[in-house]
């Protein structure tokens, strides 16, 4: 911290807005200074500059907490409050909005408890598969409503390649020469042939005033939902992005703190909620959006090093940034797993186990008919639907848009795991005729478990997509299916066994997992 603002900061460390008090907490970045106090949160600008930030003016850092503040009140309109001056007044004391001349602006919010924050809930472990989707349909929310832009996607990415080049070949005392340069060759590569998809997102309109800083530090349990905050104010450019860009930031957040069924559940919340097909084909840039944010909070890393006595820890989680970095531009090839059986098998729980560890991180994208038939519908996943919902017409509508949106996943690289009953010959051939199509790998799994198992699971279900009850499964055992030439697994047993057991088999059919041991499943 320069040494014009240590008056500052002593101040804040005695004083709220309304009257002296010892601060709680402060909280240091490379660029801004947070203090704590009971029921009020006070922020201010470091004066620094950098290539691509500029605090280093009292008018520039009041720019730049007006812009915060307009950028979080629609997402948080409670948290944000305004921005107040401190002043120096006649006997050369600070005041908070006093009748001397202006020192240091300060934005003022209010103070929400520690863990509420993600990044703390993700310590303590509490981040379960609700919140995981509740986050993925807030967020698809959150980048439905930001402006659009017409700048280039493939610029916009190849401007920040060109900056991290730049920064970085700076920091190899810390990194080491070889992992830079491997990562930057990998990217630019990567870049050069995603260039014409990049630009595509821009005209389809996928490119957005995002928030521009979206890890789990950023966001919060704010009434109940998952509410962003602390958008980046800084530079329009930078915060302007692909809407998935701006998801590969908490992505790859959950993957550096080894949350990847989190990111596996967000991910497809988010796909689901913001009912965009095109996404699908997006996924195709994903790798190269996770490698540029592990890379620049690789770089943010060292930066704060500057400022923190933990600047080993620091630099060695940078290194682990920079491997990050580096393995998300090789990903996997893509797998389509076929899961099928009678209702209460166990075919969604199997996928949402075994979803994390196939393919391209964050894992397979998990197309349910259950919940595409929701959609067809235009209803919420756990509202009933009537019987004619389940006529044979509708059925086959509802396969169709699965088998389309598999074509797109995997043709964009990714895994994709089909979940449906697949109970018709046709429908379990037409599964394997994409993979065929594609040259992608396949495996199909046909769940058996007893109709005892089958009436206890569907009988204990709340608040799920699928309408399957009692009276389902005792007509399915009259119901024939024909040849199964799938992989057949009893299910009955534990979940762990059953995941095993598949995964052998995958791996068998595919090798398209990031582990070569299937047992080393990740955290549910």
């Amino acid at each position: 911290m320069p040494e014009d603002q240590q008056e500052i900061l002593e101040f804040l460390k005695q004083n709220r807005s309304d009257g002296p008090a010892d601060v709680d907490r402060v909280i240091e970045t490379h660029g801004a200074v947070v203090f704590l106090h009971t029921g009020e949160a006070l922020k201010i600008k470091r004066a620094i500059r950098y290539d691509y930030l500029d605090f280093s003016t009292l008018e520039l850092r009041k720019a730049m907490l007006e812009r915060e503040l307009e950028l979080n009140k629609d997402a948080a309109p409670e948290l944000y409050r305004d921005v107040v001056a401190i002043t120096r007044e006649g006997d050369g004391s600070l005041a908070f909005d006093g009748f001397g001349p202006v020192v240091e602006w300060v934005l003022r919010m209010d103070r929400f408890p520690d863990d509420a924050e993600l990044s703390v809930m993700a310590d303590l472990g509490v981040i379960d598969a609700r919140v995981a989707e509740a986050l993925g349909r807030s967020l698809a929310g959150y980048h439905r409503k930001a402006p659009k832009s017409e700048l280039g996607g493939a610029e916009l990415i190849g401007d920040i390649v060109d900056e991290l080049d730049r920064v970085l070949g700076g920091m190899t005392a810390e990194l080491g020469g070889d992992c830079i340069s491997r990562f930057i060759a990998s990217a630019r590569e990567v870049l050069n042939r995603q260039s014409r998809l990049l630009d595509d997102r821009t005209r389809l309109g996928w490119v957005r005033r995002c928030h521009g800083d979206l890890h789990l530090h950023n966001i919060i349990m704010w009434n109940g939902q998952p509410t962003p905050f602390d958008a980046l104010e800084f530079d329009e450019r930078l915060g302007t992005c692909d809407i998935l860009y701006d998801l590969a930031f908490l992505l790859m957040d959950l993957d550096h703190r080894r949350l990847p069924a989190i990111a596996n559940r967000v991910l497809n919340s988010y796909l689901y909620h913001g009912k965009e097909d095109e996404h699908l084909e997006g996924l195709a840039a994903l790798p190269l959006y996770l490698a540029i944010r592990a890379a620049i909070r690789a770089m943010v890393d060292i930066q704060t090093a500057d400022f923190q006595s933990n600047r080993p820890a620091l630099i060695g989680d940078a290194h682990i940034f920079m491997d990050q970095a580096i393995a998300y531009l090789d990903p996997p090839r893509p797998v389509l797993v076929a899961i099928g059986g009678l209702s209460g098998t166990g075919k969604t729980t199997l996928a949402h186990r075994i979803a994390p560890i196939l393919g391209a991180f964050p894992g397979a994208i998990h197309l349910r008919s259950d919940l595409e038939r929701k959609a067809q519908f235009d209803v919420e996943p756990n509202i009933k639907l009537p019987p004619e919902a389940y006529h044979r017409d509708v059925t086959d509508l509802v396969y169709v848009a699965l088998r389309e949106k598999a074509r797109r996943a995997l043709g964009a690289g990714h895994a994709v795991i089909l979940d449906a009953v697949h109970g018709d010959v046709s429908e379990r051939t037409l599964a394997q005729t994409i993979a065929e199509d594609l040259g992608c790998a396949f495996c199909g799994i046909w769940l058996d478990a007893g109709i005892e198992t089958r009436v206890q699971r569907v009988d204990g279900r709340a608040l799920d997509a699928s309408d399957a009850d009692v009276t389902v499964a005792r007509q399915q055992e009259l119901t024939s299916v024909g040849p199964i030439t799938w992989h057949r697994v009893e299910s009955d047993g534990e979940l762990e066994t059953l995941a095993a057991n598949v995964l052998q088999r995958i791996m068998a059919d595919s090798g398209a997992m990031r582990t070569s041991n299937p047992e080393e499943l990740p955290p549910d």
